[in-house]
C-alpha cells in the first residue's frame, strides 16, 4: 500500500473538532447558587441601615437650619419690638426742642400773652403728630352716659338736662385707631329730688348711677 493512501495521513476529522469545541469547564456550567434567606436578611438590613443613616444626617442638618432661623427670627423681632416707636420719637423730637426753647424764652419775659400763644402753638403741633399715629380725642360735655366712653366719677342734682347727662368733663378721653384708649372721667347729672321723697329712694325718671370703672 503506497503512504498517501494510509488512514493516518488523512486531514483531521471535522466530526472531532467540533466535539474538542463543545467540552466546556464544568464548572461555568454550574449556576450560582441563590442567597439563603439570613444572607438576604443581613443584606436588607444593612441598606436599612445605611438608609437610616443618611436620614438621621438629613433630620440633623435640617434640625440646625431651623435653630440657626429660629434665633434669627427671635433676634429680628427682639429689635423691631425695641424700635417700633423710632418713627413717633423722631417726630416728637422737634416739639421738645420747641418747648424747651420756650420755656427759656418765657423766663424771661414779661409778656405772659406772647408765651401762651407759643405753647399752644406747640401743643397744637403735638396734637398734630399724634393725631397721625391713629389718637383722636372725642367730646364728652353734653353728650348721654355711656360706660364705653366714660368714666363717672360724681354725680350732681341738674334741672337743666336729663339725668344721666354728662355736664363736665374732668379728664379727656381718646381713642386710637377707633378703639378707646383712655375712658375720658366726667360728672353726670342726677334727677333732683323732690322734698317729700323718701331719703334714699330714686326719683321716677331718675337713671341709676352709672357703673364704675
Amino acid at each position: 500500500m503506497n503512504d498517501e493512501n494510509r488512514p493516518d495521513d488523512a486531514g483531521p476529522d471535522p466530526s472531532s473538532a467540533e466535539k474538542t469545541r463543545e467540552i466546556r469547564d464544568p464548572a461555568e456550567e454550574v449556576p450560582p447558587a441563590a442567597a439563603s434567606p439570613l444572607e438576604q436578611l443581613l443584606k436588607e438590613l444593612e441598606e436599612a441601615g445605611k438608609s437610616a443613616q443618611a436620614y438621621k444626617d438629613q433630620f440633623l442638618r435640617k434640625a440646625a437650619e431651623f435653630e440657626n432661623y429660629k434665633r434669627r427670627s427671635d433676634a429680628e423681632y427682639l429689635n423691631l419690638v425695641r424700635n417700633a416707636n423710632e418713627g413717633l420719637i423722631s417726630a416728637l423730637l422737634p416739639i421738645v426742642e420747641d418747648l424747651t426753647r420756650s420755656l427759656k424764652a418765657g423766663s424771661s419775659q414779661a409778656d405772659g400773652e406772647a408765651f401762651y400763644r407759643g405753647v399752644e402753638l406747640i401743643y397744637q403741633k403735638l396734637m398734630k403728630v399724634l393725631e397721625a399715629q391713629g389718637l383722636a380725642p372725642f367730646d364728652s360735655t353734653g353728650s348721654p352716659f355711656d360706660v364705653e366712653y366714660h368714666d363717672a366719677l360724681l354725680q350732681v342734682a341738674r334741672e337743666d338736662v336729663p339725668p344721666g347727662t354728662v355736664v363736665e368733663e374732668i379728664a379727656r378721653g381718646y381713642k386710637l385707631n377707633d378703639k378707646v384708649l383712655r375712658h375720658a372721667k366726667v360728672i353726670v347729672s342726677a334727677a333732683v329730688q323732690s322734698e317729700s321723697a323718701p331719703q334714699g329712694s330714686i326719683v321716677p325718671g331718675e337713671s341709676k348711677e352709672p357703673t364704675q370703672h
